[in-house]
């Protein structure tokens, strides 16, 4: 497997730069401009009848009480908190990538929003409306917990950036999925954060920012004083050392410093998207022309106003094009999400390969022998009867085996009929999405020469999501056979998309993953959108789907995954020599006449119409293709011939317990599949990023 490195190492030495005045002068001052025109623009925007001519009236002394009351109470609250945000975030943008040497660290993929929003959902779920001063706490303990342990797995992010960004969107992921389960449970408590999870610049009155205002320009002050170290920190630690920096006391300073002024942002105005990327993107993209631009006490403020040209923007375009009211109905942080997320494929595509790794990603499992591998197909055979069995009786009615025996020779009575003709198709459908995903996670694993990557990574997941709720919304009596062929159709062309991208001169694992990624992140802002945008009030179908349930499922609808079951398992099962080749490296593959652009093309449409078939049947559910596909290599080795049957037979386990957990744990309540394998699944990811946390991936 081969590493990837920025195609611009000169940019590590650029903070000891002489500064060039009169140009770093002249930059403050073209990016002051930019933000006092977006903000006279951004102004002028909104529900009101207000113009531009009524606000220049006001100015000059003459305007009505009408457009000072508009000023006042919507359009200044509003035009300041995306000034807040934008500073704080795209400061704690440049101060996470020095901490991390890394361009692609930031609040998003390091999980530091996640976390805070987390923190405050939870505070809301349980009926706690906390004011501004103590949500922001809140929202900094949790941010802080989440950024420890991603910086932690990723090696404080110098193990590369497939590491950190794996690292971060598990958390991230897990994150998400506690938000997702407390939203579900609590609806009626937590119905207005949904928007204001995507990033709503939305204020009524001035209280947050007043409060949050201080926050932000001490942490500003703080990371200022920091960023001489910082210059120095650039170098690498023992060169830092050696110039009298403490390496570990700089490290742990900055980090509380860019948390405090994240959850000062997620306090305001809820988790902005990918504002912390592209903020210190656009200064970086500006500084081989501008010598010293990259030091620290330039790089801050300057990333700060970048920040603020990014929400100010996104902003004003968004209701630019879908008008005022649009602007108070669909999260501004969906525009940063989209222009971050295609920022962040543009820095996938200029990491160019390095050499390769200290280890081949996927073949660090030995050899088993053959009894083995029966030992553990025939005990996983059993112990998925074992789950159907339980997942037949469970559920908010408890039912015994006897009624199974009555119900499948035709003499239940109605009530026990009633129930298992409700329970089968879901049970069947759990077990056959689960063996799905899990030999899609199989393959995926296979070509990305990558043990910790997945479907839902490579964004297919996400892409068959966006089909399945465009469909939803837009037709909610639809067929199985229009959302499964909506679903499947978007799938493969997010998939061609990522594929395409990634391929420069060749195509590399690596950047396929990072450009997944990008494109995963790209389709939930899609998503939210789309639910926002249709019917914000009514979100529960969607949210519900998006977790990857089993409710109301009925036999039609497991048709699709039983025939992608049937026509792919045996292509990708041929396929397993091919497969095993791949999971080595590029070279070996060809000197035995394997034509390995075909057969990755061919591995992976299969698996993503396999995980367009799982999610169009039960929704998003996200880790099955992680954890099966990593633990039945762990069982039987390596070998595809082994590794993809005893895999299928662990995903169909996984989700169907899951399934049926879901079903009883808080009956009559029911809790997503997906939001469990999720739970399940992130601490599993999280394990093994730690367990190989010295391997650069």
């Amino acid at each position: 497997m081969t590493q990837l490195t920025a195609q611009r190492p000169d940019l590590a030495t650029a903070p000891l730069e002489p500064v060039r005045r009169v140009r770093v002068a002249g930059v403050f001052v073209i990016a002051l401009v930019a933000v006092v025109v977006l903000a006279a623009v951004h102004l002028t925007q909104g529900t009101s009848s207000v113009n531009a001519g009524d606000l220049l009236k006001l100015a000059i002394g003459q305007g009505s009480d009408n457009s000072a009351n508009v000023l006042v109470a919507s359009r200044l609250p509003r035009l300041l908190a995306g000034v807040l945000v934008g500073l704080a975030l795209g400061v704690a943008g440049a101060g996470l990538q020095s901490l991390a040497r890394n361009p692609l660290a930031s609040p998003d993929t390091l999980g530091v929003n996640a976390g805070a929003y987390l923190a405050v959902v939870t505070f809301a779920a349980f009926g706690i409306s906390l004011p501004t001063l103590p949500a922001g706490g809140v929202a900094f303990l949790g941010g802080l917990a989440a950024a420890v342990l991603v910086l932690g797995l990723s090696a404080g992010g110098t193990a590369g950036p497939t590491r950190l960004i794996l690292a971060g969107s598990a958390v991230a992921m897990a994150l998400a999925g506690l938000t997702t389960l407390l939203m579900l449970l609590y609806q009626e408590e937590t119905i207005r954060t949904f928007a204001w999870g995507a990033g709503t610049l939305v204020q009524t009155d001035l209280v947050a920012v007043q409060q949050m205002a201080p926050i932000v320009a001490l942490g500003i002050f703080a990371a200022m004083m920091l960023a001489p170290k910082l210059d120095i920190l650039a170098l690498g630690d023992d060169t830092a050392s050696v110039l009298g920096v403490r390496v570990r006391r700089t490290r742990v300073w900055i980090t509380l410093v860019t948390v405090l002024l994240s959850a000062a942002a997620v306090t305001v105005a809820g988790p902005v998207g990918f504002v912390g990327l592209v903020a210190p993107v656009i200064v970086r993209l500006v500084a081989p022309l501008v010598p010293g631009l990259m030091r620290h006490r330039v790089l801050l403020p300057l990333s700060g106003l970048s920040g603020i040209l990014v929400v100010l923007a996104s902003d004003v375009i968004l209701r630019a094009i879908l008008g005022g009211q649009a602007g108070v109905e669909i999260p501004t942080g969906i525009m940063t999400m989209l222009v971050g997320a295609v920022v962040l494929v543009w820095l996938a595509r200029r990491f160019r390969d390095s050499g390769p790794s200290r280890q081949a990603g996927g073949t660090g499992s030995g050899l088993r022998t053959r009894r083995t591998f029966w030992i553990v197909t025939i005990s996983l055979a059993v112990l998925l009867v074992g789950a159907l069995v339980f997942a037949m009786l469970a559920g908010d009615a408890f039912l015994r085996t006897g009624d199974i025996v009555n119900w499948i020779n035709g003499r239940s009575g109605r009530a026990i009929t009633f129930v298992l003709d409700t329970r089968f198709p879901r049970v069947l459908s759990a077990v056959l999405c689960g063996a799905a995903l899990a030999i899609a996670g199989a393959t995926v694993q296979a070509v990305c020469r990558n043990p910790l990557a997945e479907p839902g990574i490579l964004g297919i997941e996400g892409g068959a999501g966006v089909g399945a709720v465009v469909v939803l919304m837009a037709v909610p009596s639809a067929g199985i056979w229009l959302l499964s062929g909506v679903a499947a159709a978007a799938a493969l062309a997010t998939f061609a998309l990522v594929y395409l991208v990634s391929w420069r001169g060749g195509l590399s694992s690596d950047r396929l993953v990072l450009i997944g990624v990008g494109v995963s992140a790209a389709t939930t802002a899609i998503i939210t959108f789309v639910i926002v945008y249709t019917d914000p009030w009514n979100i529960s179908l969607a949210m519900t789907w998006l977790s990857g349930s089993t409710y109301g499922r009925t036999l039609p609808q497991v048709i699709p995954v039983a025939i992608a079951l049937v026509v792919l398992t045996p292509v990708i099962v041929l396929a397993r020599r091919e497969l095993d080749l791949l999971a080595l490296d590029d070279d070996i593959p060809r000197i035995l006449g394997v034509r390995l652009e075909r057969t990755r093309l061919v591995a992976l449409v299969g698996a993503a119409l396999m995980t367009a078939a799982a999610v169009s049947a039960i929704g998003v559910v996200g880790f099955v293709g992680l954890v099966a596909p990593h633990a039945a290599r762990a069982l039987v080795g390596a070998r595809h011939a082994r590794l993809l049957p005893v895999a299928a037979l662990l995903g169909a386990v996984l989700v169907s317990v899951a399934d049926s957990l879901g079903r009883t744990l808080l009956a009559p309540a029911q809790i997503p599949a997906g939001l469990l394998t999720a739970l399940i699944g992130a601490p599993y990811f999280v394990y093994l990023l730690w367990r190989t946390r010295a391997v650069k991936l």
